[in-house]
């Protein structure tokens, strides 16, 4: 019965979505702007963990500074959430319109002998929009995105579609190692993305670094994983051109991960994710509790 419910939870989830993806670029915008002061006003959804975050990563800030970034960041999550809704409806044309890369070539090339590659990126700009590379990319090479299941089963089948929606694989980060030796078993070229700035649990492996002035634990799942099947690692820089449209460049970070010392490629993503998020602070999710643990904690 409870599965009976789910599934029917998560057929008027999708449905309404879809719905809700008909709406025309602009007046999805309308509604984030009416989203704006329901979410940063009234819910004041995660307003204490923002401003802690923000003030912390941008101590020499004033107090009016932060606010200002503050509630840019509050609009552009908002602008985040009708985009990702709007995933449901792009044709393939438009969403390689409002998300371009500029070098899939140097993905194409690095994977031209039939090694896989190795995507890490940030919670920046619209990250659900990064899936679409699969449209960019050589024939016969697969996609995928590591995502972490969500607590909510409906709001989960919901994003799952979301990230198929251009033959992407959604790879739930449990099963990611799994998939990616059988892969490579069937002698199967594919592209991973990892979000790999999600808070390491406590009692995982994690890499310390200093990030946006703080100690900051980072996963060294995707940095051994890539070693251990010597993948190429590639960084993936996004920038906002502006609403609704967003441009991505590859940089190489290694060829072969098996030949790179520890942690050297996490560091490395560590200083470009840094930079991306310094060069437009709003677009970044200060809302996720990255900082939840203390280095000697």
């Amino acid at each position: 019965m409870e599965e009976q419910k789910e599934h029917i939870g998560t057929r008027l989830l999708v449905a309404i979505a879809s719905l809700l993806a008909l709406l025309p670029f602009p007046l999805l915008y309308l509604l984030s702007d009416m989203l704006f002061p329901v979410v940063y006003h009234l819910a004041r959804y995660r307003r204490k963990m923002v401003r802690k975050n923000l003030s912390n990563a941008f101590p020499e800030k004033s107090k009016r500074e932060l606010i200002i970034l503050e509630k840019a960041y509050y609009h552009h999550l908002c602008d985040y959430f009708v985009e990702t809704v709007k995933t449901l409806q792009l044709s393939e044309e438009e969403i390689k319109q409002r998300m371009h890369f500029e070098n899939p070539e140097l993905l194409n090339n690095l994977m031209k002998d039939g090694s896989s590659c190795l995507v890490c990126l940030g919670h920046y700009g619209n990250w659900e929009w990064v899936p679409s590379i699969k449209l960019h990319l050589l024939p016969g090479v697969e996609a995928g995105l590591v995502y972490k299941q969500l607590h909510s089963f409906s709001f989960d089948q919901l994003f799952h579609e979301i990230r198929g929606r251009f033959g992407s694989l959604p790879i739930e980060k449990r099963s990611v190692l799994r998939t990616l030796v059988r892969k490579k078993k069937e002698s199967q070229t594919i592209v991973v993305g990892f979000l790999s700035d999600q808070r390491p649990p406590r009692i995982s492996d994690k890499y310390w670094t200093t990030f946006l002035n703080q100690d900051t634990p980072f996963q060294t799942g995707m940095e051994k994983i890539a070693r251990g099947l010597s993948m190429s690692v590639v960084y993936l820089d996004i920038e906002k051109v502006k609403r609704g449209f967003y441009r991505g460049r590859f940089v190489t970070l290694s060829e072969d991960a098996s030949m790179t010392e520890n942690d050297s490629i996490t560091e490395a993503y560590a200083r470009l994710l840094e930079k991306t998020v310094l060069r437009s602070p709003a677009l970044y999710l200060w809302s996720h509790n990255l900082w939840k643990f203390r280095k000697d904690g």
